[in-house]
């Protein structure tokens, strides 16, 4: 599997083909008629260039889906890959059809198990729902069928596969992905030998499909995060604790959310090594694991396609340590975000130093904030993220008691309703017996909205069972806080009496 730094999901462009082109050599080994000359690619790109697709990583062409419309009453069930894209010239393109056909997804071996392929086909399904159409359809290849063509009919093969007693590199990975067999045709594509020159004729159905003129809209409005509320207990090292979190990365994504949220130093049971050592020694020598751990969760946002924030844990600076996390987006790009306010307690035991910058970060849900556990008591500092813009506020917390824990829950309660925003909170539960000023901890996750009709009347979205482990998965309308600064019953951000007082960050 390939080491990835940044990838990108965009539309196709005509001077990509020389890497296009390196990448179905590489995809279709052992078949020529997988190749697509640039003739071809300027024809897809000129008449439907929303449904050419490619996944770029590193600057190199990791995967692509191509795409027409058409009008499916005229084709039938029973065509074949030539009739379908009028043998090969793409004059059946109908801008007012009703069907997304596939012509093409591929992955180029290097990048395959990266679930690069989910991506794309996630990305032609909301295209279908954002064009108004009624179905993705396709004809899927089965290539390992030329296996078992001499004891199993292509409907017996398919019904193994269903049921896994088979495995088929093409038609397990679509009805993982929600698309049914239609039909079985009988050459569909000639010179697919692999697949005896059948085809399987898939469908996803759009159920949002309504009859009405399509409506354009390339912007999300309703965020779906997941919240992992993480129980503490030991682990054998860093490949031991990142099995557990490589589980909640997969759940969440699973419910395909947006976001995944983790705790504040949820990677404390690595200092029972050191526990032998003070405790300000044991934590430096947690600094250790940043980096790789941040490496690690960069590479599970790719290839679980959802942006994660990584709760918090120690990093050495020079000699001073600090309290940082990270915002690692699924395009492969991360930041680095850093307590400002220390606690009595981290100061005293750690030796921690508060952090001076504060931001808002853009990611491809709209512009979000992220605060740890002590820092969201301190109401300037949601409101200067709120003065910049932020829809959705994320905060990680490491709590022992239920006291420190009301702290955090009603401040960032608070935080929602004054700044007309979402706040997400996350925290770890258990006890940690074997490490140095992380005995117990107490939890409950929760999301808060603002308080005004569209909302919960109690500004509760969605709340865990306290101290369980468990993840929380909730959604939240943004098109709902744009209500909201404008017609809501009160306007918190804009009744502010800026005439006489002001939060703004002081110049360095």
């Amino acid at each position: 599997m390939r080491e990835i730094q940044k990838i990108e999901l965009r539309q196709l462009e005509i001077s990509d083909f020389k890497n296009l082109t390196e990448s179905m050599k590489a995809a279709y080994e052992n078949w020529s008629g997988g190749w697509w000359d640039e003739h071809h690619i300027q024809k897809l790109i000129d008449i439907f260039p929303e449904g050419q697709l490619v996944i770029v990583a590193d600057d190199e062409i990791a995967g692509c889906a191509l795409s027409l419309i058409v009008d499916y009453d005229k084709f039938g069930d029973n065509h074949t890959y030539a009739k379908i894209t009028g043998n090969y010239t793409f004059s059946t393109h109908d801008p007012n059809g009703d069907v997304i056909y596939g012509i093409e997804v591929f992955i180029k071996p290097d990048f395959r198990g990266l679930r690069l392929g989910r991506r794309l086909y996630d990305a032609r399904k909301e295209l279908c729902e954002n064009l108004n159409l009624e179905a993705v359809v396709f004809g899927g290849r089965i290539p390992n069928y030329h296996k078992y063509s001499n004891e199993l009919t292509p409907r017996q093969y398919i019904d193994k596969v269903k049921l896994k007693e088979l495995y088929d590199p093409t038609l397990t990975f679509q009805l993982s992905n929600d698309f049914h067999v239609n039909k079985v045709i009988k050459g569909y594509m000639p010179g697919d030998d692999e697949s005896e020159d059948y085809a399987v004729l898939l469908e996803w159905n759009n159920i949002y499909y309504v009859e009405q003129e399509p409506q354009l809209s390339d912007q999300k409005t309703v965020v779906r995060l997941g919240l992992i509320q993480w129980q503490m207990r030991p682990y054998n090292g860093i490949d031991e604790l990142f099995e557990q979190i490589e589980f909640f990365v997969d759940a969440v994504s699973g419910y395909k959310s947006d976001f995944a949220l983790f705790p504040e130093f949820f990677n404390a049971p690595l200092m029972a090594k050191y526990n032998h050592l003070s405790e300000a020694e044991a934590i430096r020598k947690l600094a250790e694991f940043t980096d790789e751990i941040r490496e690690r969760f960069s590479k599970l946002a790719i290839s679980y396609n959802v942006n994660i924030i990584t709760g918090s844990m120690p990093k050495m600076d020079g000699p001073k340590l600090y309290n940082v996390g990270f915002l690692c987006r699924r395009d492969g790009t991360f930041e680095e975000y850093t307590k400002m306010h220390v606690t009595p307690d981290e100061a005293k035991y750690w030796g921690l130093t508060g952090g001076d910058t504060i931001k808002v970060y853009e990611t491809d849900c709209g512009p979000i904030g992220v605060l740890i556990c002590y820092d969201v008591e301190f109401p300037e500092l949601p409101r200067i993220l709120a003065n910049d813009g932020m829809n959705i506020l994320f905060v990680p917390f490491l709590t022992d008691t239920q006291n420190g824990y009301s702290r955090v829950r009603y401040c960032a309660r608070a935080r929602a309703i004054e700044n007309e925003c979402y706040v997400a909170i996350a925290g770890s539960v258990g006890n940690l017996p074997k490490v140095e000023n992380m005995d117990i901890q107490f939890a409950q996750s929760v999301v808060f909205t603002p308080c005004d009709f569209a909302f919960p009347t109690t500004g509760i979205k969605a709340e865990a069972t306290p101290n369980t482990e468990m993840i929380l998965v909730a959604d939240v309308d943004l098109d709902l806080l744009w209500t909201l600064h404008n017609k809501g019953a009160v306007r918190n951000l804009k009744d502010r009496r800026t005439d006489v007082y002001d939060i703004q960050l002081k110049k360095k």
